[in-house]
């Protein structure tokens, strides 16, 4: 295990790459209490896919920190509908900020991937020895197949220049900021929204794809956060990290407490004809916690900020669809 000195992050600029996601903004938030200067730009003004343009964003901001949030996300639907932007939008944003931040100097660079990198069908919890022990599966594998990239860039990147780059592999996140666009949601938030409508409309029922039997393990964003902020003071080395929360539920459960939160008495249906995913999914986190970190948000207290944050969205904007 690394036991590097503190890496201050007082006084540095720090560059927080997809900062308008659900990710960005609660590491924006958390990187609120610390005395550091905080770099942020927005896709419209600087697409992260265009090397040349990221090459004279860094040349002109000088970033001293990089916190990598930036991607193409969503869910099975999404995923199975856009295989190239999963893959190729990720793999692009990857390479070309990293390899900026190596070529101006970075100091530290913290990458997030995402626990589907790990095989299907890898023995529970899921530690980081698993990766590329088995077959992906094959309804994110696009996106899997990118932060796995992504991890091994990272790599390459410590082993040829001796950069203090390090990644950080979450469990399924949900929290404030989240994507509620059923078209690209993931199973949290769409389960929240297709719930909440149903309770507008005065429906008896809700359907929700699969069996209900997949087990997930939810970590609050904002507890992702704060692991990204310990990291970036603590670690270093080859070892990418797992963050999760040890809490798990079976879909059924989330989809129970969700309608719970929402008030929500109708029945809800489960069609077994829509696929499931893996079967389930925890990290072992044993690593991080070893270190001195582990996650402090119970599932129903996030879930209650989450649904919060979606009502005051419905206020405003439409709730986020992609991010980059």
């Amino acid at each position: 295990m690394s036991t590097p000195a503190r890496f201050q992050l007082g006084k540095k600029r720090v560059f927080v790459a997809g900062h308008s996601g659900m990710v960005g903004q609660a590491v924006l938030r958390r990187l609120a209490s610390i005395d550091c200067d905080i770099l942020a730009v927005s896709r419209q003004v600087l697409d992260l896919r265009n090397q040349s343009a990221v090459d004279a964003w860094f040349d002109d901001r000088r970033p001293d920190v990089v916190v990598l949030a930036a991607g193409t996300v969503g869910g099975i639907l999404a995923n199975a509908q856009r295989p190239v932007d999963f893959l190729l939008n990720n793999i692009l944003i990857e390479a070309n900020v990293i390899a900026a931040a190596q070529r101006v100097g970075v100091e530290k660079l913290l990458f997030l991937g995402s626990s589907c990198i790990y095989p299907k069908f890898a023995s529970q919890p899921i530690g980081e020895s698993q990766l590329l022990a088995g077959p992906l599966e094959p309804t994110n594998q696009w996106y899997a197949i990118a932060k796995i990239a992504g991890i091994k860039l990272v790599e390459a990147y410590q082993q040829q220049y001796g950069c203090d780059f390090i990644s950080a592999m979450p469990t399924n996140l949900y929290g404030p900021g989240d994507n509620f666009n059923l078209e690209s949601a993931h199973v949290l938030p769409a389960l929240l929204r297709r719930i909440y409508e149903a309770k507008l409309a005065g429906a008896p029922s809700v359907v929700v794809w699969g069996s209900g039997t997949p087990i997930r393990e939810m970590l609050f964003v904002d507890d992702l956060a704060d692991a990204c902020i310990f990291l970036l003071e603590h670690h270093t080395g080859r070892e990418f990290v797992n963050v999760g929360s040890g809490q798990e539920f079976e879909i059924h459960d989330i989809a129970r407490q969700i309608a719970e939160v929402v008030g929500f008495g109708g029945e809800i249906i489960y069609d077994r004809s829509k696929p499931d995913g893996t079967p389930r999914k925890t990290l072992d986190c044993g690593f991080l916690s070893q270190m001195g970190w582990t996650a402090r948000t119970r599932f129903r207290d996030g879930l209650e900020a989450t649904y919060a944050w979606y009502l005051d969205s419905l206020k405003g904007a439409r709730p986020g669809m992609v991010r980059f």
